[in-house]
């Protein structure tokens, strides 16, 4: 089980808003493949997948406020 976790952003911003997701449970993705689109004060990013895999879970919706470190997606 992969887990992806969103990642160190800019300096002092610790916290992103997932804005759109590409994928829910069950999909498979290809390594690079966008995952979640997130936005902060600074910037708007895809997430890509790190690697190849079956969508095994999405803990967050659209809407939903993340931070640093927290696991967004797990990669089967």
């Amino acid at each position: 089980m992969i887990k992806v976790a969103l990642p160190p952003l800019a300096e002092g911003v610790t916290k992103a808003t997932i804005s759109y997701s590409y994928v829910k449970k069950g999909d498979v993705v290809k390594e690079g493949d966008n995952l979640l689109e997130l936005v902060t004060d600074k910037a708007t990013f895809n997430l890509p997948a790190p690697q190849s895999g079956t969508v095994a879970d999405v803990f967050f919706n659209e809407g939903d406020q993340v931070e640093v470190g927290q696991t967004l997606v797990h990669l089967e």
